[in-house]
């Protein structure tokens, strides 16, 4: 029979007998599934990829985080003391208690407080 003349049915409808393209129709559907099934795989690696490379900077910046937060507590701590050292020294400076700085006519004020 001439092609024109086949039934128009699938090949899946007849196990494929009438259609002897069948075979290449299958082929291309196979390699398009394999192709499709490996660019796939390939997708979801790079993705599992990524969001790994994302939980590792994610874990590195908490850790950063913590350093840089004792860090702050430590120099609120040395800010604190040193405060305290100040207002204690204030109070017995020779400087800040002595007459003399507080009248504008000496020319050097500091050198006539210091102990000699």
């Amino acid at each position: 029979l001439p092609r024109s003349a086949w039934p128009l049915a699938e090949s899946s409808d007849l196990g494929g007998i009438l259609d002897p393209e069948s075979p290449k129709d299958d082929d291309r559907k196979v390699r398009r599934r394999e192709k499709n099934r490996v660019a796939a795989q390939r997708s979801r690696k790079k993705q599992t990829q990524k969001a790994d490379k994302l939980h590792e900077e994610h874990e590195s910046l908490e850790q950063e985080n913590s350093v840089l937060r004792r860090e702050i507590a430590k120099l609120k701590e040395e800010l604190r003391h040193l405060s305290e050292a100040l207002k204690e020294h204030e109070k017995m400076c020779p400087l800040l208690l002595c007459p003399m700085n507080f009248v504008q006519l000496r020319p050097d004020p500091v050198a006539s407080c210091l102990p000699r």
